[in-house]
């Protein structure tokens, strides 16, 4: 057998390193406190339409259960759980799901979904819960602003997100189980409204969950920013007519994430191509100067292009000038 390329060979030595210290780092998982219990959330009616009254009968639902779950917080003494909680079902608040077990599940709305003409997915990655939801929350307050009447944006934290310095953050598990759950979310959102343009916009390992979920999914853009890769070689291999765009700052350390999938006995390691690879072939936008967090950051220049892309206009490109 011939000898492997350095290159490989290297890709692969720091892909192994990685994997290393994610089971021999003190895993961040592994320090918390135990789960905070709560209720299991009502049985809703499937929502049949994105009217005002049929919108307003869910968030009242769902407003319903979120104090369920502050009382069992408070009752277990994680008083800010319980605040978290408070926050949560304030009246401004509008959750199509809520599910507090299991470090929380929901699905929060940003906007006016019964007027919106354009709606924004967004899928967190790694270290989302409902104790860390602030980071998701004004992500997605900052991108409605941006992107202004006619629109929302969905914070979809519908799976159970891998802690950053885990084994669970360099392979597929954690994305196989969520993908069903975002297919179902996003197909039942199109059918509310079908006429909507809807984007789903995936930050860090929520990439490689929308790329298990994306084929044949009705959405008019797929965003990959912050990504490690998600899990297959090329854009044509997720099976999506959807425009896909790939961004990535230069402050984020993603970039030294080695490109390599690695497959053992036990698992498979790592997601493959560098979603910005030319070989790639996803449409390369410009993402500024900012780290792995700073993507969705008021004034940022990969806010105001993610904006521009959701919206159905051409966003500054990677080399170019808008």
């Amino acid at each position: 057998m011939a000898p492997r390329p350095p290159r490989s060979r290297l890709r692969r030595t720091l892909l192994a390193a990685l994997v290393i210290g994610s089971v021999t780092l003190p895993v961040l998982g592994a320090a918390r406190p135990a789960a905070v219990p709560a209720p299991a959330p009502s049985a809703l009616a499937p929502l049949r339409a994105a009217t005002p009254a049929a919108l307003t009968e869910r968030y009242a639902a769902t407003r319903a259960d979120i104090r369920a779950a502050e009382r069992a917080a408070t009752d277990h003494g994680d008083l800010r759980r319980a605040a978290a909680l408070h926050a949560m079902a304030e009246p401004a608040r509008h959750f199509l799901s809520f599910d507090g077990r299991d470090g929380g599940r929901t699905a929060e709305v940003f906007g006016d979904l019964s007027r919106a003409e354009r709606t924004a997915v967004l899928v967190p990655g790694s270290d989302t819960s409902l104790d860390k939801y602030g980071r998701l929350q004004a992500g997605a307050t900052a991108l409605q602003r941006q992107l202004g009447g006619r629109s929302a944006v969905v914070a979809w934290l519908g799976y159970r997100t891998p802690a950053t310095v885990s084994l669970d953050a360099v392979t597929p598990g954690r994305a196989a189980a969520a993908a069903p759950a975002l297919r179902r979310f996003v197909g039942e959102l199109g059918a509310l409204k079908p006429a909507t343009r809807i984007s789903l916009l995936c930050h860090s390992y929520g990439s490689v969950v929308c790329g298990r979920a994306v084929s044949g999914l009705h959405v008019s853009d797929v965003v990959l920013y912050g990504s490690p890769g998600v899990g297959v070689g090329t854009a044509a291999a997720l099976h999506t007519r959807a425009t896909v765009w790939a961004g990535r700052g230069t402050g984020d350390w993603v970039a030294e994430v080695p490109h390599a999938r690695l497959t053992l006995p036990f698992a498979t390691l790592g997601f493959g191509t560098d979603p910005l690879a030319p070989g790639f072939g996803a449409r390369i936008f410009a993402a500024g100067d900012g780290g792995h967090s700073d993507y969705l950051a008021p004034g940022s220049v990969s806010l105001a292009n993610i904006a521009r892309i959701v919206s159905g206009r051409t966003p500054a490109e990677e080399g170019r000038h808008a």
